[in-house]
């Protein structure tokens, strides 16, 4: 494998200065803690009554390449040659201007009075807390940790810090262990209207696993070169990653909220529970939105470290939020992984590697107008790079996505996405795998030494996977218009489209076949692979493929 990936990376350099990129070479490995991470399976686990953690339903032991069954099942096809002028006079979208998120543009934002108060009382009646008194009996975790009724630390009225908290409150409840290292011993909830900033000065703030403690933001959270962690007070150590199941310390903030983690590193959060992933951004529940009438949750985390939590990030019907210049890494089951409605994303220049499940980044149901860019995303656990459920209008833009242990870029069920100017490299499976999925333009990829094609496009029925169909429909169409690029050295051959209900392919290089009798088209490509060629490469203008129903006009079967 190592041999592979580095013949495969020797071409990636050698055709990257034609297009403006290089294969980054991946960062140390280093495995933490005692991870007991159960495999993918084919379900996920439910997230409450409101919604699902939500990826796909394919594990890729499971889900065969289907490649080679492909051209059995393909109906008759008309194959022509189409107009270069519209697929040229395409112009790529502006990427947004990133240089306005920095630290000194989150200070601006921080109001440091009026000054806050800080008191302890009853976690009954609060809506903040609602999630946590429900049908999973985590009411009865929290008084079993506590030994009494359970109790929060409430943050109200102004600007508070941790130093404050320390003077304000019992040792019992939260206390400065030594100079710098502040540990909570209650779940604190940050009230509408006050600010907590975990600042320089606190270079260790601990959520006691012991004692079932978490923090929840339903005003303005700072995080601002510090550290937020789980803490095993019984073992004086990390609370590192044992089993979904295990309560774990987490971070959740509601809708309404603002949160800036920026130069600090969060690790050892989260658990497989509602709302309890890691670091969570959230608008309430549907049941409570209604009442509470908070707008949509916002923030932004920049140049910031992320491990061992269950999600390096969720969110779920957020705005806004910008997740840019980080490092996630040997998270549990996803490393960023924005969820239902959330909108107006940007997903730039992270490194994500090592998620120890699934996959490495995910937009899942409904997250529309995003931006992921300039990202690398390197030996997850399934793709690197995944916009599954009904996320449209979104951009997949200049990352590099490489020895993933499934795709390096997925789309499921997501119609009307622009996948351009990116590197996949080494992965798995498929360079970019688009499933159920049309009006997709992949524009200027580099695809090289995938284990099977370097673009695969696919019909899959999903009525038999025990998927929601109401709230995640689907549709077995696909359309692909695929320009310019370079498909290099795939295993299973440059390009497989089955059943397409259309397909422009243009100006794209077929590279380096690993078969010794060249370009090998699959799919329908294949059964037309003589006048595709030609085409392609000799006449130098765009493929059109339709089914014969969609273009009768045409005699050629």
């Amino acid at each position: 494998m190592a041999l592979r990936f580095a013949s495969v990376l020797a071409i990636a350099l050698l055709i990257g200065g034609g297009v403006g990129w290089a294969a980054a070479a991946p960062a140390a490995q280093h495995a933490q803690g005692h991870a007991k991470a159960k495999p993918a399976h084919g379900h996920d686990v439910a997230d409450g009554s409101d919604q699902t953690d939500g990826s796909d339903e394919d594990h890729p032991d499971a889900d065969v390449d289907e490649a080679a069954t492909a051209t059995a099942r393909v109906k008759s096809y008309v194959v022509s040659a189409g107009s270069a002028k519209p697929l040229d006079a395409w112009k790529p979208p502006k990427l947004p201007d990133l240089s306005g998120y920095t630290e000194a543009a989150v200070m601006q934002k921080l109001r440091r009075t009026p000054t806050g108060r800080v008191h302890v009382g009853s976690m009954f009646g609060q809506p903040a807390f609602k999630n946590f008194m429900g049908r999973d009996g985590r009411m009865r975790e929290w008084a079993l940790r506590q030994r009494s009724m359970p109790k929060v630390i409430f943050i109200s009225g102004g600007y508070v810090t941790p130093s404050d908290m320390a003077r304000a409150l019992p040792k019992e409840y939260f206390a400065q262990t030594q100079p710098g290292v502040f540990v909570a011993r209650l779940p604190i909830h940050v009230e509408p209207g006050a600010t907590l900033h975990i600042d320089r000065e606190a270079k260790d703030f601990r959520l006691s696993l012991d004692r079932g403690a978490f923090l929840i933001n339903d005003g303005d959270l700072f995080i601002t070169h510090s550290r937020l962690e789980g803490w095993d007070e019984a073992h004086d150590k990390p609370a590192w990653f044992e089993s979904e199941d295990d309560f774990r310390p987490f971070l959740l903030s509601w809708g309404g909220s603002r949160t800036y983690i920026v130069h600090s590193t969060v690790a050892h959060l989260g658990y497989a529970a509602s709302k309890a992933y890691g670091i969570s951004i959230s608008q309430y529940s549907p049941s409570l939105a209604p009442i509470l009438k908070r707008r949509e949750p916002t923030g932004w985390l920049l140049d910031s470290e992320f491990f061992d939590n269950w999600f390096g990030f969720y969110c779920y019907e957020a705005r806004d939020v910008v997740i840019r210049g980080n490092t996630y890494h040997h998270n549990i089951k996803y490393g960023i992984d924005p969820h239902d409605r959330s909108h107006g994303l940007i997903i730039a220049k992270n490194t994500v590697h090592d998620t120890r499940i699934k996959h490495g980044i995910i937009v899942s149901r409904e997250v529309t107008n995003s931006w992921i860019i300039d990202n690398k995303s390197y030996d997850n656990g399934l793709s690197g790079i995944v916009v599954d459920r009904s996320s449209v209008r979104n951009v997949i833009a200049l990352n590099k996505s490489y020895r993933n242990h499934s795709d390096g870029i997925t789309i499921y069920e997501s119609p009307n996405t622009l996948i351009w100017r990116n590197l996949v490299l080494a992965n798995n499976r498929h360079g970019i795998r688009v499933r159920n999925s049309i009006e997709v333009q992949l524009r200027d990829n580099v695809a090289v030494g995938n284990q099977l094609s370097g673009i695969y496009g696919h019909i899959k029925d999903l009525s038999d996977t025990g998927r929601n169909l109401k709230l995640d429909p689907f549709q077995p169409s696909i359309s692909l218009t695929v320009v310019g690029g370079k498909l290099v050295s795939n295993g299973s051959g440059p390009v497989t489209i089955d059943q397409p209900l259309s397909l422009e392919l243009y100006d794209v290089d077929l590279l380096e076949p690993r078969r010794a009798l060249g370009i090998d088209l699959s799919g329908v490509l294949g059964r037309h692979q003589e006048k595709v060629l030609d085409i392609l490469v000799r006449q130098r203008l765009p493929v059109v493929v339709k089914p014969v129903s969609l273009d009768v006009s045409s005699a050629d079967p």
